[in-house]
């Protein structure tokens, strides 16, 4: 009965990171590895990764290239082990910003793209309601570069 109690609060850890990922934009797989990891102490075998995960050994090796490229977690083979094992790689907190701030800084950039299209599309254009939609785009645009400069500062905080 404990086993079982244990296994159902570790999946209620993997969700929880699932959920985080998944509102970050990533697949829910990026956070049960992460959830698995810390569950397990910082490490883990791929084998045992995707058993605690419950997916294929090549679906999580396949989610760890990007997080492995993002920093959070690592490849590492040890000592006279045939095995392949994941560990977390740096500050987690740390990494979890970094992504963040990538996503929002994405996503600003792509917003004032397309608010320089929009304008220039307008200016091509005739009717009654242009002049209000270019004000409208034109206060956006304003938002936006205020949130632009809100970031970097953001960026810029320590975490404890």
């Amino acid at each position: 009965m404990d086993s079982k109690e244990i296994r159902e609060i570790e999946k209620k850890i993997f969700n929880t990171f699932s959920n985080l990922a998944r509102s970050m934009g990533f697949s829910p797989v990026h956070g049960n590895i992460i959830g698995s990891l810390i569950v397990g102490g910082g490490s883990l075998s791929l084998q045992d990764m995707a058993k605690k995960t419950g997916y294929s050994i090549s679906m999580v090796s396949l989610s760890m290239d990007l997080l492995e490229i993002l920093g959070i977690v690592k490849r590492v083979k040890k000592h006279r082990d045939r095995k392949l094992y994941i560990e977390l790689s740096g500050d987690l907190l740390e990494s979890l910003k970094k992504i963040f701030l990538i996503r929002v800084k994405r996503g600003i950039s792509d917003s004032l793209l397309e608010f320089e299209q929009g304008k220039n599309r307008l200016e091509k254009l005739q009717g009654k309601n242009k002049n209000e939609v270019l004000k409208a785009i034109n206060t956006l645009e304003m938002e936006i570069k205020r949130l632009e400069k809100y970031v970097v500062l953001l960026s810029g905080v320590k975490l404890p």
